[in-house]
Order: C-alpha cells, then sequence, then structure tokens
C-alpha cells in the first residue's frame, strides 16, 4: 500500500516556489521564509500568483509530485505534469471502456451508488448522532426518499437517467443541509448550491474542498496509470477532468460536507474568516485558508476501515485506494468497480 505523504499548501499570493537540491523553497519578497524536503511531498498546491520555477516543476514530475496552481476560491488553475506514464495497455483498456456503452454505464452507476449511499449515511448519522437538534421524522422521511432512488439504479439503461437520479438525490440531500448547521446560523445560512463563484459562507467552504477533493482523486487516477480527462459519467470535454469528476462523486459527502459541517458546528470558522468582492463572490481569507488547510491535512490522517478490503487507511489515501479498484476491474481482475461505501 502507498504510504501517505504531506501535500505542502501555499496560502499566500505574494510566494514564490523554488528548488534548492533536493528541497522544495519558499520565498516571499525574495526572502527565504521556509523549505522542506521533497522526499517528505506527495503533492504542493498553491494559492499564489508568483508561482514557481521551472526547477522545482521539473524536480516535481520527476518525482511524481503533483504541482497544482488554484485561485483563492479553490477554483483549479493548472497542474504540471510531465511525459505520459504507466501501462499502455491499461490505458487502451480504459479507453475501450469509456467507449462501450454498457460498460461505461455500470461503471457509472456505481459511482452514482456510492455517492447516493454516502449521503443518505450522512442523513441517518445525524438522526443518530444529533436527534435532539434536528426534525428526525422529517430527516427520516429524506432518507427514505433517498434509498427509493438507491434502489432505482439498477433499473436504469442510460447515463442521462442515471444524471437524473443523481440530481434529484442530490436535491433531497441539499434540502435538509442547513438543518446540519446547529452553530453560527446567522452567519452560516445555506439555501442551496451555487458556484463560480460562490456567493456565501457554507458555498465558499464547499467549492474549497471539493476543488482540493478533485485534485486528490486527480493525482490518485495518475498515480495507477488512468487517464484522469476520459471518465464514465461525466461527459468529456477538453480540459475537464471528467473521471477525477467521477471518482470524487462518491466521496463529496463523506470527505468534503462532513468536513466543513464539523468547521463551522465546532466554530473553527467564524464570519471574519470571509471576504466579498465587488460581484458578490465570497473566500476565505488568507489566515482562514491556512487554517482550513490546515485541518485537512489533520482529517487526511484519521485511520478508517475500508468498506472493501477490510483495512485499516488513512482517509488521505481513499481516493488512491479507490483508482486502484478501478484499475483491478478494468484489468479484469474484479468483476465490478466497488464503489466507497462509507457507514
Amino acid at each position: 500500500m502507498k504510504k501517505l505523504l504531506n501535500t505542502l499548501y501555499i496560502n499566500s499570493s505574494e510566494r514564490y516556489l523554488a528548488l534548492d537540491g533536493e528541497n522544495v523553497v519558499i520565498k516571499e519578497h525574495d526572502e527565504e521564509i521556509g523549505r522542506i524536503p521533497l522526499h517528505n511531498l506527495e503533492g504542493i498546491v498553491t494559492c499564489g500568483y508568483a508561482g514557481a520555477s521551472p526547477a522545482l516543476m521539473g524536480a516535481c514530475v520527476e518525482r511524481n509530485i503533483a504541482l497544482s496552481f488554484i485561485n483563492p476560491y479553490g477554483k483549479f488553475y493548472a497542474r504540471v505534469t510531465g511525459t505520459e506514464k504507466g501501462n499502455v495497455f491499461l490505458r487502451k483498456a480504459h479507453y475501450q471502456y469509456s467507449d462501450d456503452e454498457k460498460v461505461s454505464l455500470s461503471i457509472a452507476k456505481n459511482f452514482v451508488l456510492g455517492k447516493i449511499y454516502n449521503s443518505r449515511w450522512v442523513v441517518e448519522r445525524m438522526t443518530r448522532d444529533h436527534a435532539l437538534q434536528i426534525d428526525v421524522e422529517n430527516f427520516k422521511k429524506v432518507s427514505g426518499n433517498i434509498q427509493k432512488l438507491l434502489k432505482a439504479i439498477s433499473d436504469i439503461d442510460n447515463v442521462d437517467s442515471l444524471r437524473g437520479v443523481e440530481g434529484k438525490a442530490a436535491d433531497l440531500y441539499f434540502s435538509i443541509f442547513n438543518d446540519m448547521i446547529f452553530q453560527q446560523k446567522d452567519d452560516f445560512s445555506f439555501q442551496g448550491r451555487n458556484r463560480r463563484p460562490p456567493l456565501d459562507n457554507v458555498n465558499a467552504l464547499l467549492s474549497f474542498s471539493y476543488s482540493i477533493l478533485e485534485g486528490m482523486c486527480f493525482s490518485a487516477l495518475e498515480m495507477v496509470g488512468l487517464d484522469p480527462y476520459v471518465g464514465f459519467m461525466h461527459t468529456l470535454r477538453p480540459g475537464r477532468d471528467s473521471l477525477a469528476l467521477d471518482l470524487m462523486e462518491e466521496l463529496r459527502s463523506v470527505m468534503a460536507d462532513r468536513f466543513v459541517l464539523s468547521l463551522i458546528n465546532r466554530r473553527m470558522v467564524t464570519a471574519k474568516d470571509f471576504v466579498q468582492s465587488e460581484d458578490g463572490a465570497v473566500r476565505l481569507n488568507k489566515d482562514a485558508r491556512k487554517n482550513f488547510l490546515n485541518a485537512w491535512q489533520l482529517k487526511k490522517q484519521e485511520r478508517i476501515v475500508h468498506p472493501f478490503l477490510k483495512e485499516k487507511i488513512e482517509w488521505g489515501m481513499v481516493p488512491y485506494v479507490q483508482a486502484l479498484l478501478l484499475v483491478r476491474f478494468i484489468r479484469g481482475d474484479l468483476e465490478a468497480y466497488p464503489p466507497f461505501l462509507w457507514k
């Protein structure tokens, strides 16, 4: 099993990344403010506009360290990649499966099954752990309706219908998301998803966490030799990492949403941590992003029992493990792709 290493997050727009021997050097206004050995890293994510040196980019490519650039809202800009690696026969099989409507639908069904199953269990966990703080009857009703959609997946015969079921389940889940927020209700009110850009505090947190999770899924797929841009459910589009978006669907609620709810309900973020631009876009300020990313790193290190492998792994390893399981299916070692079903 791959070892979970650290991801370096650069939170300031004025910080520049350079290479010195086997170290990534962090500079601000031409002064060195820190350095970290490359062998401790599996990824670098920077919100900075100052950029990174070509030497560091080359070192990251050689060592398979994912170097990604995002904006302060968490929107993905670019990722540094080198020459394609991996098993050419695996990628060929991947492309063939993507072109096969029947096989592609079967994989997409399991991605959606994992997403709906996990969102339902987030609702169920709320009824178990916070029965005195929520309308249990309403939560149970929503959970039951999501369960009906879950059962409907097996009879679906096309991707468009599958997307429709996914959308209905998401609407049900987010219809009670605001009720899962117990603290700071005046400052953290959720009235539905909005993005590009996010227009309120809760959506700013969700969008930022989804961007980070998407990057983790992208890197995991590259590590196992799959093409992150060729998916089975999300439509193919130039520049869209469709398979990474497919893979992250089943992990949104259990990794990102629960993390955001925890930050709010534990008062690890407050209204003062956000700034709003003239166009209404809301984002975390510099210090808040740092606190967010520190908490995310700690979350990644928490250990769980993987529901399929029955082995203890870190949360941060889940995208990589799911990518490996997808490879096993494509190679013919598994009869179907096993989605991540959390409880």
